[in-house]
């Protein structure tokens, strides 16, 4: 009796460590295409997306909302407030040489990046405080540069999505696109 207790007790704790595991393993994964997903969550999902813009690696980290039926450009969103242009904690952009974007060389390192949505035009920030969570600890001061770019109709995205398109020698672009809108920033790494 004692040891067919005893294989039960281990077995139980066997099956909870491994639920666990399985828990932390998805609580950590990162997904480079959410609209690839089935998507069965209403969460936003921990997503990344990944490219090289000449020699260098741009890296953006962000969490991916979906629209799910709902009203986004003026409601989810409000217009012409900072938003972390994501979900929870604010979107990074990583880029391992110094990049020049809106005529503006940006030193080498991790940044916030943030937008405020408009209804005829968005300003996009590159800020220097990039742990942090929604905008609520944001501070204009800490801005590197902020552009101005027109939103274009864009297909239905159902999840928030970050691009990073390469293009000729060391240029490229930076682009996210949700629900029925795209924005997009060129972008020239050195180096």
């Amino acid at each position: 009796m004692f040891q067919s207790t005893f294989v039960f007790r281990l077995s139980l704790v066997v099956i909870l460590l491994a639920g666990a595991l399985e828990l932390q393993a998805q609580k950590e994964a990162v997904c480079y295409n959410p609209n690839l997903l089935k998507d069965t969550t209403k969460r936003s999902i921990k997503s990344a997306a990944f490219g090289m813009i000449g020699q260098d690696s741009v890296k953006i980290n962000y969490h991916s909302p979906g629209v799910r039926g709902r009203i986004i450009w003026g409601g989810l969103v409000p217009y012409d407030e900072v938003w972390v242009t994501g979900a929870h904690d604010a979107t990074t952009l990583e880029i391992g040489h110094p990049f020049v974007v809106g005529g503006k060389e940006i030193p080498a390192g991790k940044y916030a990046l943030f937008t405020i949505p408009g209804k005829k035009e968005w300003t996009v920030i590159i800020n220097t405080k990039w742990q942090q969570h929604l905008a609520t600890e944001y501070d204009q001061q800490e801005d590197v540069i902020r552009i101005k770019v027109k939103p274009v109709k864009h297909a239905l995205t159902e999840r928030l999505q970050y691009f990073v398109e390469p293009g000729k020698n060391r240029t490229g672009r930076i682009a996210v696109a949700w629900e029925k809108l795209r924005i997009e920033f060129p972008i020239t790494v050195r180096g």
